[in-house]
């Protein structure tokens, strides 16, 4: 990939697939000029990563790993990661999504979003988080098309021709909610009274 686009930003994702044994692999890969190695060692650590970290030039990048601002703190004090991926459904919500973001800021820690399989009432919510000062790192929120036929919000989420989403304007989340639409995928329903 490097030798066919050799300017592009380049990152990869190892999902939590390798170990310290495998500290070989990654150094080889310090000459590919990568963004970022995402995730290379097991989902629930922290301090291998920083052993890791310690022995290549390329960013290490958490993601699995991190549950909240303190996990995020513990690796970034431990050397364990030089960028942080925050995704609301992993860490708790918009809440402690924004606790990280906060702390990585004030750290120095780069932060992009990373995307799950949200519908449009989710994807509004991950727009708007990204959309904060920190995120400077290309995210994976994608296009409402791109997983589902026909979204239950308006407007659809698009990426425009420079690969840059818009930040909904509207009130409340910024898109509205189709609620004929959302009654159509409904499976079931439950209402709470006080």
């Amino acid at each position: 990939m490097r030798r066919a686009f050799p300017d592009i930003l380049l990152q990869v994702d190892a999902n939590s697939a390798f170990g310290l044994d495998d500290v070989g692999i990654f150094e080889a890969m310090d000459d590919e000029r990568l963004l970022l190695i995402e995730q290379p060692l097991g989902y629930d650590d922290i301090f291998d990563h920083a052993k890791l970290q310690k022995r290549i030039k390329t960013a290490i990048c958490l993601d699995e790993s991190i549950h909240s601002a303190a996990d995020a703190r513990a690796a970034v004090e431990l050397g364990s990661c030089r960028i942080i991926n925050i995704k609301p459904g992993r860490v708790g919500g918009f809440s402690e999504s924004i606790a990280i973001h906060d702390f990585c800021k004030g750290a120095g820690i780069p932060v992009w979003h990373g995307g799950m399989l949200e519908s449009g009432i989710g994807r509004a919510g991950n727009v708007a988080l990204a959309s904060l000062p920190n995120f400077t790192l290309p995210g994976d929120i994608s296009a409402s098309r791109r997983y589902f036929k026909q979204d239950i919000v308006e407007p659809e989420f698009t990426i425009d021709a420079d690969s840059t989403m818009a930040v909904p304007t509207g009130p409340g989340i910024g898109v509205e909610v189709l609620t004929d639409r959302l009654a159509k995928v409904t499976c079931r329903k439950m209402e709470f009274r006080a």
